[in-house]
């Protein structure tokens, strides 16, 4: 380890002695028979290269003031996460339309809650600056990816597990909004309850991300509170708008003009 500018530097040895966790949680599922042993190994170098080549990248962007650049970088995450959310779900809407619902949503959410930040309360100039947007777009994809992935993966398989119950509210008369209500509701709770719980134990229970990287960069610990105040009111209002707009979104797409339930449009995958 070396120090630099008051911040402990990590060498590549002391990231392979931390690697030596994950071999260790690997065997012990290979013990226990858990069948994940698979999955650590390669989501641990799938991630550890991931995040290797964005560091590449971001020193890179951070020299520049590039509105293009920034744009391009934020698309391609938007575009991955949009993946990532559609990957998740055990029965997913067919087609294009299950990838842009999941994509419009947290492109109507995230972009949005991160303009408004950057322009109004942040205030930073130039508002694209890829210091602040790349981070906080970063951190509110992947917030919202996880609430909206959680509500629409819950909404395609509850419609399909209470077919019955919602095609005879349809019958009775009901719209797709009143046949489908209990569920959609549901659904949003599911979505929210990660952020809201996250919230309730930050600073009691966990210290959040950000907050703890910006006191081991030698931030005060009061103005790293701050920023972590912001981000997460940033990432719950993010999230909620992302869910909310999910549901609806799907709700639009499984029931058609006649107020028929679509599940033909629904198949099942693993998660």
């Amino acid at each position: 380890m070396v120090h630099t500018g008051g911040v402990i530097s990590l060498s590549s040895f002391d990231l392979l002695l931390a690697s030596l966790l994950m071999i260790v949680l690997a065997l012990l599922s290979l013990f226990l028979k858990l069948g994940l042993e698979k999955k650590i190994i390669v989501f641990s170098v799938r991630m550890t290269a991931q995040l290797l080549l964005i560091g590449l990248v971001l020193r890179y962007l951070f020299s520049s003031t590039s509105f293009l650049l920034v744009f391009l970088m934020s698309f391609f995450m938007l575009c991955a996460a949009g993946r990532e959310v559609y990957a998740r779900q055990k029965r997913k809407i067919k087609g294009l339309a299950g990838y842009m619902i999941n994509t419009g949503a947290m492109f109507v959410s995230s972009f949005s809650v991160t303009f408004i930040a950057l322009w109004v309360i942040i205030d930073v100039q130039p508002w694209y600056s890829p210091q602040y947007a790349i981070p906080l777009l970063g951190m509110l994809l992947g917030n919202t990816m996880t609430g909206i992935a959680l509500a629409v993966d819950q909404m395609t398989d509850q419609l399909y597990r209470r077919k019955s119950e919602v095609e005879q509210r349809l019958l009775l008369g009901q719209g797709w909004r009143d046949a489908s209500i209990d569920i959609r509701r549901d659904c949003i709770r599911t979505g929210m309850v990660p952020i809201i719980n996250s919230m309730a134990a930050a600073g009691i229970v966990s210290l959040p991300g950000m907050m703890t990287g910006q006191i081991l960069g030698g931030t005060p610990p009061v103005e790293a509170v701050k920023y972590q105040i912001l981000i997460m009111f940033l990432i719950a209002a993010g999230t909620g708008l992302g869910v909310i707009s999910a549901v609806w979104a799907s709700g639009k797409v499984l029931f058609d003009n006649r107020e028929r339930l679509r599940l033909d449009l629904i198949r099942s995958g693993n998660r």
